[in-house]
């Protein structure tokens, strides 16, 4: 019986523009649907989706090369995205490069933003996904495991988070450098998720007093409200009353925009004098480019967040290169253990995480949280 392969296709913020990683981004119902899919594929034994507002892989174990491209190949049609076009983007990785490849991803090494922490628990949340729709196996929960451990060793023998700056964060610079002060500044969170969370956070932090959530969800905007000291609108009220607000952080989950440049140009006539700072953390985006070409309007979205975050690089990258020697010699280490179970040809456990047996897995791997 021939190897498998264990590889890694996809595209990430390193060489796909943010207009391109809209059109490829998937929705929770689309994603749970199409990891079935992937699971049908033939040849396709493994199968997990990391699918961020970053970036969206595909890490899997193929009974041969050609299942990588099958799984591209499906990926694009379920886009209606050119498979000709999507090479011009997509990361593509095998064996030992598709282990230290996730490794770096896991650690924050692989970040818009290095170092941020929030991907260990993205990593993690995908991993627990595949195992729930059973499409896990010997060589994915190895190495899983294993990625997790080195990651959480890389945070506490490094100093890679160390002044590291947070999306929200930087958001809140931005304002800073727009208004001077945000004693008086009115900020809206339109979306009450967990980026909307942090960054109302971020904001209450650095002396904001008029914070109000809006949320499709009325219940969890009137719950973020309560925990931040704010005030909370409902949803369809965002728009219409955009004037009344300086900062508009956007982080919904919006198929299409939530704020058009009409509804931008409308509040800006009745505040012409003062300036209005759209932060768009969603994606697919949240407010309209066009917005930007708006007289004293300003917007900022993911890519010129990581910009500015960027500048902050060269203090780490001392801690960059030491975590990357750290991961290379851990890559080595995995490699060593998942390529004979690639070789031996052995077909992924079809059986239930919850049916495995032992208090780890049958097939040796320990049960998440270990």
């Amino acid at each position: 019986m021939s190897a498998a392969v264990f590889f890694v296709v996809g595209a990430t913020h390193h060489t796909t523009p943010l207009a391109v990683r809209e059109k490829l981004a998937l929705g929770a119902e689309a994603e749970a649907a199409f990891h079935a899919e992937l699971a049908a594929l033939p040849g396709v034994r493994e199968i997990a989706l990391l699918n961020t507002c970053n970036r969206v892989e595909f890490y899997g174990v193929g009974a041969e090369p050609g299942a990588a491209a099958r799984v591209q190949a499906a990926f694009c049609a379920r886009q209606q995205f050119a498979t000709a076009e999507f090479d011009k983007f997509r990361l593509n990785l095998s064996g030992r490069d598709a282990v230290q490849h996730l490794l770096a991803v896991a650690a924050g090494l692989d970040s818009q933003i290095v170092g941020e922490t929030e991907i260990f628990g993205q990593v993690k949340e995908a991993y627990a996904a595949a195992q729930a729709r059973r499409s896990t196996g010997p060589v994915l929960n190895r190495v899983f495991q294993k990625v997790f451990q080195a990651a959480k060793h890389v945070r506490t023998h490094t100093q890679i988070a160390v002044g590291q700056v947070s999306v929200a964060n930087v958001a809140v610079e931005l304002a800073l450098n727009v208004f001077g002060s945000l004693s008086a500044a009115r900020v809206l969170l339109l979306g009450a998720g967990e980026m909307g969370e942090k960054t109302g956070r971020a904001f209450k932090s650095r002396g904001v007093s008029t914070l109000t959530v809006a949320s499709r969800r009325l219940g969890r905007a009137m719950e973020l409200a309560t925990q931040l000291g704010a005030a909370a609108l409902p949803f369809e009220q965002g728009e219409v009353r955009l004037a009344e607000f300086d900062v508009v952080v956007c982080s919904t989950a919006a198929p299409i925009a939530v704020v058009p440049v009409a509804a931008a140009a409308a509040a800006m006539k009745k505040r012409p004098a003062r300036p209005l700072l759209f932060i768009d953390l969603a994606l697919p985006r949240d407010v309209d480019p066009a917005v930007a070409e708006l007289e004293n309007v300003f917007l900022f979205d993911l890519d010129d967040l990581a910009a500015i975050a960027e500048k902050n690089r060269g203090a780490r990258e001392a801690e960059v290169a030491r975590c990357r020697s750290l991961l290379a010699q851990r890559a080595d280490l995995l490699w060593q253990q998942v390529e004979p179970r690639l070789s031996s040809g052995a077909p992924a456990d079809p059986r239930p995480p919850l049916l495995r047996s032992g208090p780890g897995f049958a097939d040796g791997s320990p049960r998440p949280g270990g």
